[in-house]
C-alpha cells in the first residue's frame, strides 16, 4: 500500500473516510492534532497496536495501515495518515466484503478519536 489512504468505493457504507472525496454517509472528520504530530501519531500507533483482534501491517513515521477482525470474524482495514502540514491525521476504516456494516467502522473510527482526546 501507499502511505495515501484508499478512497471508499463509491456506494459501499461499510467505509468512512475523512478524505474530502468521501461521500456524505462515508465522510467521518479527520482526529485533529494539537501539540507534536509526530507524538501524536505515536500515540495512535500505539493505541491500534493495542487494539483487540488487530494487527499492524505497515507503520511508518506518517502512515500506518492494520488489518482489524470483527467479532464475526471479517476482516476490516484502518489506515490513517499524517497530514503534511502536521495539524490533521487523516483516517480510513473500511470493511473488506460487503456493502453494509451496521456502523462498526464508523464505531471504531470514533472510539479511537475518543482515546486520542484522552491522551
Amino acid at each position: 500500500m501507499s502511505e495515501q489512504l484508499s478512497p471508499c468505493p463509491r456506494f459501499q457504507f461499510s467505509c468512512v473516510c475523512s478524505r474530502d472525496d468521501a461521500m456524505c454517509l462515508q465522510r467521518v472528520e479527520p482526529f485533529t492534532v494539537s501539540g507534536d504530530p509526530v507524538l501524536a501519531f505515536a500515540r495512535l500507533k500505539d493505541l491500534v497496536s493495542r487494539m483487540a483482534r488487530t494487527v499492524v501491517l505497515t507503520a511508518t513515521e506518517t502512515y500506518l495501515h492494520a488489518e482489524c477482525r470483527t467479532r464475526l470474524g471479517f476482516i476490516d482495514d484502518l489506515e490513517c495518515c499524517l497530514c503534511p502540514t502536521g495539524r490533521v491525521i487523516h483516517v480510513r476504516s473500511a470493511s473488506r466484503f460487503g456493502i453494509w456494516d451496521w456502523g462498526v467502522n464508523r464505531r471504531r473510527v470514533q472510539r479511537l478519536r475518543r482515546q486520542l482526546r484522552r491522551e
